[in-house]
């Protein structure tokens, strides 16, 4: 299949990331090369591009974007919180900016073959880097019951989720449950008939929650922003794109520790603990997708953009 893929807020992007022309810039969610291109067409000759992504499709694709760049280019398949091993590698300190954006890319969502689609059959994986141990077969068919209820709930914020998971643990003593239609049909019975018909597809919570679990994206989330603004040189910006309230909750409150640092309990009249803080809010309240970006690109409708720089 062809690698493609939208970038979401796209031009907020370039603007917030105020690019130099000769900086170090890091795009940790490489995917087809979108917002990394971007990044690319505004540095020079010692301007320096790095890209990380989990998924090696997605790097052969974004290498073959990027290569008539003239600025100095990185790859890496990892994940982006290893950023820091990343830069030791490149004898690389600090950097000038980085994006996340953490949507789940067209290439993957419609690659029957990498099991995220609910609208396409496939064998149940969902691994973002098909060289990870855990697939979405496995969380499907091993997970105790009470542990598929709590990730369903927490990750999907599904309200069905104890349903759904007794019908997946009840099926599974019959047979394996192997491919995404099979999943999907027990979710559809699971859930009652009004509700299936009011809000989004009744299995988009569900892959979503599993989806998840498998790539622990909301534990790479929790541990990669503080990484990332740990190596921002001065003035540098770090733009993260958000698909759900799980994600944007973590960058928000991520962002408020990093800006209002002091544990002095709220009684106290004047700071004691003496944590100052080394970054500041580019924008109070995140930054949405324009009506036409949304008409044109429907699966912006969710995205949210938050902007921190380094002191």
């Amino acid at each position: 299949m062809e690698y493609k893929h939208t970038s979401v807020l796209f031009s907020k992007t370039m603007e917030y990331l105020q690019i130099k022309a000769d900086g170090i810039y890091v795009d940790g969610t490489l995917g087809g090369g979108g917002h990394a291109g971007g990044i690319c067409e505004r540095l020079n000759q010692k301007g320096i591009l790095i890209g990380i992504d989990r998924d090696q499709d997605a790097l052969k694709a974004a290498k073959c974007t990027l290569e008539n760049y003239r600025c100095q280019k990185y790859f890496f398949q990892s994940n982006y919180e290893n950023i820091k091993e990343v830069l030791e590698k490149l004898d690389i300190s600090q950097i000038q900016g980085a994006v996340l954006d953490l949507g789940v890319s067209s290439f993957q969502l419609d690659n029957p073959a990498r099991g995220f689609s609910y609208m396409q059959d496939g064998v149940l994986d969902m691994r973002m880097n098909e060289k990870d141990q855990i697939t979405a077969y496995q969380v499907v068919n091993h997970y105790e019951q009470e542990t598929l209820v709590e990730i369903i709930r927490n990750y999907g914020e599904e309200r069905w989720a104890s349903r759904i998971a007794e019908f997946i643990v009840r099926e599974r003593e019959k047979k394996p449950i192997e491919t995404t239609f099979q999943l999907v049909e027990l979710i559809k019975a699971a859930i009652p008939a009004k509700a299936r018909r009011e809000g989004p597809h009744p299995a988009k919570r569900t892959f979503q929650a599993i989806r998840i679990e498998v790539n622990d994206e909301l534990g790479q989330l929790t541990r990669a922003i503080d990484y990332f603004i740990d190596v921002l040189a001065s003035q540098g910006r770090l733009c993260i794109i958000t698909f759900h309230s799980l994600e944007d909750r973590i960058v928000k409150e991520t962002f408020r520790r990093r800006t209002n640092p002091c544990t002095c309990p709220r009684e106290f009249p004047k700071c004691v603990c003496g944590k100052k803080s080394d970054v500041k809010k580019v924008s109070g309240k995140p930054i949405l997708p324009e009506e036409q970006e949304v008409a044109d690109n429907p699966r912006a409708r969710s995205a949210k953009l938050r902007v921190i720089e380094k002191r």
